[in-house]
């Protein structure tokens, strides 16, 4: 075997390459030595093949430690009989004495290449997808139902996915004879192996296409906007993650589809903000009001209004708790609070009279003995 070339100088890399540059290495002169690519190369195909021999053995720790080992001889069946002491029999042992050998163990594992077929065309489950949608404050904390545009891809209905524009022939793959495999049988001083590999020329599929469909381009799908009513539920907030089953990418050979999954932005509110299921506000009220007491009208999240009942000598930073107005609870029947954070404002303009009051409710305020509370002498200099 001197005549065959060197399978680390095939793909291009040293021999203290990693199994991912490997792979890496042999899907870039895969792509670049492909038949389909090169038409006008006659040793395109003779190239392909040698590129995927190169990294069949590369790509198996097994067989890549028989090649640094022994070169290609590891794979010479002649050589395997008699150039390393006759490995027919390492003292007598014989390899083949395990029943069948290392060949019928590897079937055993991987499947010979009917059944890797029958696993590859079965139902296969499509693939999930991941959108993300953002909606208002009111919608999160009040629940509500949107239509949302999905595109995706789906069965083509010119050619009802079979990827053959209509008219055209289907014919059975003539490299893999219809199986999608390729089966490669090879003796090595470690004993005969046998794997498949998918076929180059069908991809797996077994079959090839007289003239692609025009609409899919012999895929079989097209991509499609659907239209799908999501549910959104009263309480959620910003990285909650719902699920609506079958609504992700279609199977395969009539594979269930996946599933849809939405992760939720809620956008922030210009008044109202959310801690947990309660709702935060800013109210500010003047200082006569804060001092004496007052009931307030607040408007609530939705529209509504309330009346707020601020306590005599209400002091700014004060939280008045309104229970029950705040945030559904998303997994039970129980409904967050309202919290008012209240801010005092302070006059920056005030009547002649108005400073008056002030300073002789100042004046009053500085002597505590036998006088009244702050509060009886602020509502007296008021009345």
């Amino acid at each position: 075997m001197a005549d065959k070339r060197d399978y680390y100088e095939i793909l291009g890399v040293n021999r203290s390459a990693t199994p991912e540059e490997i792979k890496k290495a042999y899907r870039q002169m895969a792509r670049k030595h492909h038949p389909d690519v090169n038409k006008d190369d006659p040793n395109a195909t003779e190239k392909f093949k040698e590129i995927n021999e190169a990294y069949e053995v590369l790509s198996d720790q097994q067989k890549r430690a028989a090649y640094d080992q022994f070169g290609h001889d590891a794979f010479d069946p002649n050589q395997g009989a008699g150039g390393f002491g006759g490995f027919g029999g390492f003292g007598g042992f014989d390899i083949n004495d395990m029943g069948g050998g290392f060949g019928d163990i590897f079937d055993m594992i991987f499947g010979n290449g009917q059944t890797g077929r029958r696993r590859r065309t079965g139902p296969q489950r499509g693939a999930d997808r991941e959108i993300r949608m953002e909606v208002s404050f009111e919608d999160a904390v009040f629940g509500t139902e949107k239509d949302f545009q999905l595109p995706r891809m789906e069965t083509c209905d010119k050619c009802s996915g079979s990827g053959a524009e209509p008219g055209s022939s289907i014919k059975t793959c003539p490299q893999c004879k219809g199986t999608g495999q390729m089966k490669t049988v090879q003796n090595t001083p470690f004993g005969r192996f046998e794997t498949a590999r998918t076929c180059t020329m069908c991809h797996g599929e077994g079959k090839t296409i007289e003239k692609p469909c025009s609409a899919c381009h012999g895929t079989g799908k097209v991509r499609k906007n659907r239209t799908i009513n999501i549910r959104i539920p009263a309480g959620i907030d910003t990285g909650s993650r719902l699920r609506i089953q079958g609504e992700g990418e279609q199977g395969a050979y009539g594979g269930p589809p996946g599933d849809l999954y939405i992760s939720v932005v809620v956008r922030p509110h210009s008044m109202f903000k959310r801690e947990g299921y309660n709702l935060i506000c800013n109210m500010a009220i003047d200082f006569v009001q804060a001092a004496l007491g007052a009931e307030i009208d607040i408007p609530l999240l939705g529209g509504a209004e309330h009346t707020l009942v601020i306590p005599e000598g209400t002091q700014p930073g004060d939280v008045i708790t309104v229970r029950g107005k705040g945030i559904p609870h998303l997994h039970s029947h129980r409904t967050g609070d309202l919290r008012v954070i209240i801010n005092v404002k302070i006059p920056t303009k005030m009547t002649k009279r108005q400073k008056e009051l002030l300073n002789n409710f100042y004046e009053g305020s500085e002597s505590k003995a036998n006088k009244k509370g702050i509060i009886d002498r602020f509502k007296d200099a008021m009345g």
